[in-house]
């Protein structure tokens, strides 16, 4: 009978075929998604661009993303997890590729828009296959390989593109990535369990519950902070590369590539605001990484070489800890409706990635670095005042909910 197997305990050669099969899983999803973004100022010089136009190469997969989220998660209640994770991982893989090859502008937005199309199946099905698959004692373990997979591809495939693109050109940079992915996606394919417990949906309305997320007081504003914030993130990223290979910096792309390690400063970071949190409380301490961003965007206004890497450092803890906090407080609100309340902060997070992205794109065109640190530093006066209104809502009086586990940038 479907979905009446046991579940897949640690320790046993399923449970380990599946963990790594996730951490694959999540290193070629965001490898794919942002490889693109070191890539931008090469756009711009190869198509005569300016540098918004340029940033149309991630915002456009990351918007099709955003929107795709909220229908992946009920097709795969319709055909399956597995299934839809494989299929989009190869897909991807391919639509990369193909990227490398077409010959004009146009034609390598439409393929990236059909990326993050590709893309919408991994991230809003993930946590459905670990949970059903997985027995509750061992979830949080491998959701932890699929987290990490995230952050190594969101950092390795920009770096490797960076690479790749310092000693032959950008072609070959998405070329790498576009194959990789397709290597990821048969390595998951051969090593993920199928489906035992997966009961295909009873076809209630996927509007059920939607009410119920948006009366609550919080997650309103949880979804503005994803939006806010993840803008933030990116904007500083996808110029940083048109700043540091001009004048008087002149860095190589590999050098500019090398900027996104500080990542592993994120990771970190992540870990433990997440931690400090949870012993404290979200509404304690959720200000608090915002500020550290606050900072980090004001110290990139600074001219020597090493500030503006410290700020972009800052930036970076202040992102993922700020995102760690809120992602989990989403899980906790939303209670029974987990699967919408996740499915919308990633909607809401994903748009800011591809609106405000490009609308950043415009201040440096018209401002320069000051236009982009301007940009952002409104942008998180924003988001601080939506932390002080939420430290004002009252906490809910029920057990803690598991968080949702926090996707990498």
């Amino acid at each position: 009978m479907p979905g009446s197997e046991a579940p897949l305990a640690k320790g046993t050669p399923a449970y380990r075929r599946l963990t790594l099969a996730m951490l694959f899983a999540g290193f070629s999803t965001f490898s794919l998604l942002y490889s693109v973004q070191p890539l931008l100022p090469l756009f711009a010089a190869d198509y005569h661009l300016t540098a918004e136009a340029a940033s149309l190469a991630v915002s456009l997969a990351t918007g099709p993303l955003a929107i795709g989220i909220l229908f992946a998660g009920i097709l795969s209640d319709r055909i399956g997890r597995r299934p839809l994770m494989v299929a989009a991982m190869f897909a991807a893989g391919a639509l990369t590729l193909a990227a490398a090859l077409v010959p004009g502008w146009s034609g390598l937005l439409a393929l990236r828009l059909l990326t993050g199309i590709a893309l919408a199946g991994v991230p809003a099905v993930a946590m459905a296959y670990v949970a059903e698959e997985v027995d509750a004692a061992s979830v949080g373990a491998a959701m932890g390989l699929y987290i990490a997979g995230s952050a190594i591809g969101g950092m390795g495939g920009r770096l490797v593109a960076s690479l790749v693109a310092d000693v032959a050109d950008w072609r070959w940079a998405l070329g790498s990535v576009g194959l990789t992915g397709l290597m990821m996606a048969e390595a998951f394919r051969r090593l993920a369990p199928p489906s035992r417990r997966f009961v295909a949906g009873s076809g209630a309305s996927p509007l059920a519950g939607v009410a119920t997320l948006f009366a609550d007081r919080a997650l309103p504003l949880l979804y503005a902070e994803a939006f806010v914030l993840m803008g933030i993130f990116v904007t500083i990223y996808n110029y940083a590369g048109f700043r540091l290979l001009a004048p008087p910096y002149g860095l190589s792309q590999a050098a500019v590539g090398a900027v996104f390690l500080l990542y592993i400063l994120g990771s970190a970071s992540s870990a433990l605001f997440g931690a400090v949190a949870g012993s404290v409380g979200r509404r304690r301490i959720f200000w608090l990484p915002i500020v550290l961003l606050l900072a980090g965007v004001g110290v990139t206004a600074a001219h020597p070489l090493l500030l503006v890497i410290l700020g972009i450092a800052l930036v970076t803890i202040g992102f993922f800890g700020a995102h760690s906090i809120a992602s989990a407080w989403v899980g906790r609100r939303a209670r029974s409706n987990r699967g919408q309340g996740a499915a919308f902060y990633l909607f809401f997070y994903y748009l800011g990635s591809s609106v405000l992205g490009s609308a950043g794109g415009i201040a440096w065109t018209r401002g320069g670095w000051p236009g982009v640190a301007g940009f952002c530093l409104a942008l998180g006066v924003v988001a601080l005042l939506l932390a002080l209104r939420l430290a004002q809502i009252a906490p809910l009086a029920d057990p803690e909910t598991p968080p949702i586990a926090p996707v990498a940038p």
